[in-house]
């Protein structure tokens, strides 16, 4: 992670879900972050194609010049990533992966802004992890932050972080974990990228 508000908000996750795969929502207190709040936002998971923005912090509004709140967090999205940006957030949301990506924002006038996104399961009802704490923090301050929305992004280059195990589908008999083991981190550039999807190897067809 090479954003400051990404490292102190995996850092804050990490802390509070005490070895379990990913902490509960009502354990996140907003004064723990008040530094990076502003950049932080909180999805709801439905199903695969709709991820709701329940809360979306100022700077994180101001860099589109609206308020996001209710809105589907798939629609920020160029079509050409919105069915890759629906596969990782299903991998958030049902194996409780972590996930880093950089981002390209893009305005109007064309001009580009350069963010880093970080996406973090949470559990809120009985099973599963139906909630999705981020944050977007630009990597750069250009002038014109807060006057030029970003109008939409793409994905420039991701990676998974598996807290404690791969998913069924990545798993191999001879890839079987062990206590104690640390996070399996999947990089995945842009030269893996073919199109609006992203190049895996291994899994199932």
């Amino acid at each position: 992670m090479k954003h400051a508000t990404s490292r102190e908000l995996y850092d804050y996750w990490n802390r509070l879900r005490c070895g379990q795969p990913a902490p509960h929502r009502s354990d996140i207190e907003p004064s723990d972050i008040r530094r990076i709040l502003a950049d932080t936002f909180i999805l709801e998971a439905g199903d695969r194609e709709t991820y709701v923005i329940r809360l979306a912090g100022t700077r994180v509004c101001a860099l589109y010049g609206r308020e996001i709140k209710s809105t589907n967090f798939l629609d920020l999205w160029a079509a050409d990533d919105r069915q890759a940006i629906a596969t990782l957030a299903a991998a958030v949301s049902s194996d409780a992966a972590a996930a880093v990506l950089s981002v390209e924002g893009h305005t109007a006038r064309r001009r580009t802004l350069a963010c880093e996104l970080l996406l973090l399961p949470l559990r809120h009802g009985k099973s599963g992890y139906d909630r999705v704490l981020g944050s977007l923090a630009p990597t750069e301050q250009p002038y014109w932050i807060g006057s030029e929305p970003l109008t939409g992004q793409s994905v420039t280059s991701l990676r998974l972080i598996w807290p404690d195990e791969r998913p069924h589908f990545m798993q191999r008999a001879s890839d079987r974990r062990q206590p104690g083991d640390g996070p399996v981190v999947l990089p995945i550039d842009s030269r893996r990228r073919r199109g609006h999807l992203f190049v895996l190897d291994g899994g199932k067809d």
